[in-house]
């Protein structure tokens, strides 16, 4: 399944209401899960972002969609990786000529 790193930014309206924002990581689990993924990991940051959220989901699509899903609500802005375990990094070597 793919891998994704986002980096989220609060905005204005999400740092106003930042007691909520644990109800908001549990409704953004239960959305991971509902488009066949899961979030792996979120670790609150300090420096120019303001935390991480290390997923995975079925497709590119799929987590695309989560992702905007998510943004609507305004409280975070988000900037995502996808990324390649070592297994896969190791085939990706592996097939080049």
């Amino acid at each position: 399944m793919p891998t994704y790193i986002s980096l989220l930014n609060f905005t204005d309206q999400g740092i106003k209401t930042i007691k909520e924002s644990t109800d908001r990581l549990a409704k953004a689990k239960e959305l991971a899960k509902a488009a066949g993924g899961e979030i792996k990991a979120f670790y609150l940051a300090m420096g120019q972002y303001d935390a991480v959220i290390i997923s995975e989901a079925p497709s590119d699509q799929a987590f695309a969609a989560a992702l905007l899903t998510i943004g609507s609500a305004g409280a975070v802005r988000t900037q995502t990786l996808r990324v390649f375990p070592e297994n896969e990094y190791k085939d990706i070597i592996g097939s080049l000529p």
